[in-house]
């Protein structure tokens, strides 16, 4: 009997000896966690998952905010770009008129001069109308012409002779008057010293109205801006396109004048 009691008493021993080790290897995560409780390490968790998702969203709305600005600055290059590729166009346009007038191809033999001077001048009276016209369109092209020269005489309206003229060219294509207003836009223009604006409406008036009293002063006048712009070759070759084609004018004695100080 008592040796059956001894067997069992050591076979009790060596469970427990094997179940112990299993039992704090188990119960060690729970008391180890951290340096407080589950609930602690549970709440400490919370704070940090919500301090990641603030900083994340914080981190969404500046993304979003920067794609806005992205977007606007991709707006304005967009729209600087289109304006330079307008000024390139037009100074395309510029450089093919000066570039046909000092190869002699643009003008052909004209008639009759124009009163001038060697820089651009004032309008002459001949061209006058009074003064207080209205810079209104009326429909009527003399009426138009006289209000747009009437503010060509009043020097503190010169930006609304500009507007003036520029709506009489587009309302009067086919009026006599073109010449004349293309002449006086590029005037009014040299003026402000907008000399590539002026270049390119004196060179207008010699390309397409050839014969007018206005083309030899207009190519002068074009030389002369050509000179302003240290282009000596170009100033020549239009000087002497002005003495071969308008021979007599003022224009040509202008150009002849010019060459001989240069």
């Amino acid at each position: 009997m008592s040796s059956n009691f001894r067997h069992h008493l050591l076979g009790l021993s060596l469970l427990v000896g094997i179940a112990a080790p299993w039992a704090a290897f188990a119960q060690a995560p729970i008391s180890s966690v951290g340096s407080g409780s589950v609930e602690d390490r549970v709440t400490q968790l919370e704070r940090i998952s919500n301090a990641h998702s603030q900083l994340l969203t914080q981190l969404q709305q500046q993304l979003s905010d920067n794609q806005s600005d992205i977007d606007s600055l991709r707006g304005q290059i967009q729209e600087n770009q289109y304006q330079l590729n307008q000024i390139v166009e037009r100074q395309k346009q510029i450089l093919l008129q000066i570039d046909s007038l000092s190869s002699g191809g643009a003008a052909t033999q004209g008639a009759g001069g124009t009163q001038n001077s060697e820089a651009p001048a004032a309008p002459d009276s001949s061209a006058s109308a009074p003064a207080a016209a209205a810079p209104v369109q009326s429909g009527d092209a003399n009426t138009d012409y006289n209000a747009a020269i009437a503010l060509v005489q009043d020097k503190s309206r010169q930006d609304e002779a500009i507007v003036a003229f520029q709506n009489f060219i587009k309302q009067y294509p086919d009026s006599t008057y073109q010449p004349n207003a293309n002449y006086w836009l590029g005037q009014l223009n040299y003026n402000k010293g907008k000399k590539d604006d002026a270049a390119f409406y004196f060179a207008s008036v010699v390309k397409n109205y050839p014969k007018s009293p206005k083309a030899a002063d207009a190519m002068f006048k074009v030389g002369v801006i050509m000179q302003d712009k240290g282009d000596t070759a170009k100033a020549k070759a239009v000087y002497q396109q002005v003495i071969a084609k308008y021979p007599g004018t003022d224009g040509a004695k202008q150009a002849q004048k010019r060459l001989n100080a240069m």
